[in-house]
C-alpha cells in the first residue's frame, strides 16, 4: 500500500466507529467512512472539545452538516506548492482526496525527469488534484469533468497555486465523447490519469457505469495517446474492485501500444493516534520506461 505520509496541513488523527477525526489546517472535522468497522473509542466524546463540524449520515441517504464552532465557508490548505480550496459539500466531501498525494508525487516526478514538454489529459478531473500536480511539474494539462462547479473550483485551486495561463485548458463535458472529438481532430496526450466514479451523468446526461464503460473509454483512449507515452494511471473509489482488475485492463490496452511498466495496489493514510492504516482506494499504472 502506498501512504500519504508527507503531508503537513492534513492529518488523518484518529478513526474508530464508522468516523474518522482530520485536521484540515487549522480546521477539526469529523466524517464518517464506511471502511472503518473496527472500534477505538467513541470519536465525538473524545474530541467533542476540539471539533468544527460533523457530518452526520440521513438513514434516508446523503446527510448534512453539523458546525459545533464557527467555521468558514471555504479555506485553504497546502501541499507543499500546491494550494487547495476546501468546503463542506453534500455526502460528507470536502473538494480534495489528500491520498492522492502519492499518485501526485509520482505524476510530478515522471513529469520533470522527463526532460520534454508533456501533454497531460485529466478525465473525471473534479476540483483538479492532478490538475495542479501537473501543472507545477511543467506540463500542459486538460482538464475536462462534467461538472461547472467542479471546473470553476479547479480554476480557483489552480489560480492560487500561481499556474494559471496558457499552459492549461478547462473542459465542461463528457468525458467519453471529449476522447472521441479530440480523436476525430487528431489530438494527442502523453499522459492520461482518470478517477472515474462508479456511477455518474455527463454534462448532457450520459449515463456512466464503470463496469460497462471503463474498458470502452481506455481503448478509445488509445486513439489519442501518443507514440511516446509517459503515464496512464486509473483511480478508483469502487467498492469490490481489484488494483488486479485495473492491471489487466493496461496490460492488454497501454502495454500493447507501448511496453512499459504496470503496477497496481491500494493507497490509504496513516492514522495518528493508534498507529493504523486506512485504506482509501486503489490505483492502476502504466508507465514508461525512460
Amino acid at each position: 500500500m502506498l501512504l500519504a505520509d508527507k503531508w503537513k496541513d492534513y492529518e488523518l488523527i484518529d478513526a474508530s466507529r464508522g468516523m474518522k477525526y482530520e485536521r484540515w489546517g487549522d480546521i477539526f472535522l469529523l466524517r464518517p467512512d464506511p471502511q472503518i468497522i473496527w472500534d477505538n473509542g467513541d470519536l465525538m466524546e473524545k474530541y467533542r472539545n476540539n471539533l468544527h463540524a460533523v457530518y452526520h449520515r440521513s438513514n434516508k441517504g446523503g446527510g448534512s452538516w453539523e458546525n459545533l464552532k464557527v467555521t468558514p465557508a471555504s479555506w485553504t490548505i497546502k501541499y507543499n506548492d500546491l494550494v487547495f480550496h476546501i468546503k463542506q459539500m453534500g455526502f460528507k466531501h470536502t473538494g480534495l482526496f489528500p491520498e492522492q498525494a502519492v499518485n501526485w508525487e509520482f505524476m510530478m516526478n515522471k513529469i520533470k525527469n522527463s526532460g520534454r514538454k508533456i501533454r497531460v489529459l485529466n478525465l473525471f478531473a473534479y476540483t483538479g488534484g492532478a490538475t495542479v500536480a501537473c501543472l507545477a511539474a511543467g506540463a500542459h494539462v486538460t482538464h475536462v469533468d462534467s461538472s461547472r462547479g467542479m471546473v470553476d473550483w479547479c480554476k480557483e485551486n489552480v489560480n492560487d497555486s500561481g499556474y494559471a495561463g496558457e499552459n492549461v485548458r478547462y473542459i465542461v463535458d463528457d468525458v467519453v465523447k471529449f476522447v472521441q472529438r479530440e480523436a476525430r481532430r487528431g489530438n494527442t496526450y502523453d499522459a492520461i490519469v482518470m478517477d472515474p466514479p462508479s456511477y455518474g451523468r455527463g454534462a448532457n446526461g450520459e449515463v456512466w457505469d464503470i463496469e460497462k464503460n471503463l474498458n470502452y473509454l481506455i481503448q478509445e483512449c488509445m486513439k489519442i495517446l501518443s507514440d511516446e507515452p509517459l503515464f496512464f494511471l486509473i483511480n478508483s473509489y469502487t467498492t469490490g474492485f481489484s488494483s488486479h482488475v485495473l492491471e489487466n485492463i493496461l496490460k492488454l490496452t497501454v502495454n500493447q501500444k507501448k511496453e512499459g511498466k504496470i503496477t497496481c495496489g491500494e493507497v490509504g493514510l496513516p492514522i495518528k493516534n493508534g498507529d493504523f492504516v486506512l485504506p482509501c482506494g486503489i490505483y492502476g499504472r502504466w508507465e514508461s520506461n525512460e
